[in-house]
């Protein structure tokens, strides 16, 4: 059973930084692609971010370019988000999920992979 635990959210002001993990177990290949989404009260939800770990290819929404990092501990089937410059629009749920097509790609970021986990609430206020 796939199974994807995030953790690290929580609450910071503007300008702030905060690091998301995210756990994934229950499958067997290597070679998959991760991704982040994240949904704000109201909208719908918005592709942050994936990384490919067969060839380390990343993309990013416009929305975070420039301010987000993601990565992976492939060994612990662990991937990372790294928020900096946060602002109160950052505001969502965060979700991790896994694509087993080990494809990232903006589609990946429509697609909203094959399995995904509860999320972590991040909230960005002064």
């Amino acid at each position: 059973q796939v199974q994807l635990v995030e953790s690290g959210g929580g609450s910071v002001q503007p300008g702030g930084s905060m690091r998301l993990s995210c756990a994934a177990s229950g499958f067997t290949s290597d070679d998959v692609a991760y991704a982040w989404f994240r949904q704000a009260p109201g909208k719908e939800m918005e592709g942050v971010s994936c990384i490919s770990t067969s060839d380390d290819s990343t993309y990013y929404g416009d929305s975070v370019k420039g301010r987000f990092t993601i990565s992976t501990d492939n060994a612990k089937k662990t991937v990372y988000l790294q928020m900096n410059n946060l602002k109160p629009e950052d505001t969502a749920r965060y979700y991790c999920a896994v694509d087993l097509s080990d494809l990232c790609t903006a589609v990946t970021l429509v697609r909203g992979g094959d399995y995904r986990g509860r999320g972590t609430q991040v909230t960005v206020s002064s």
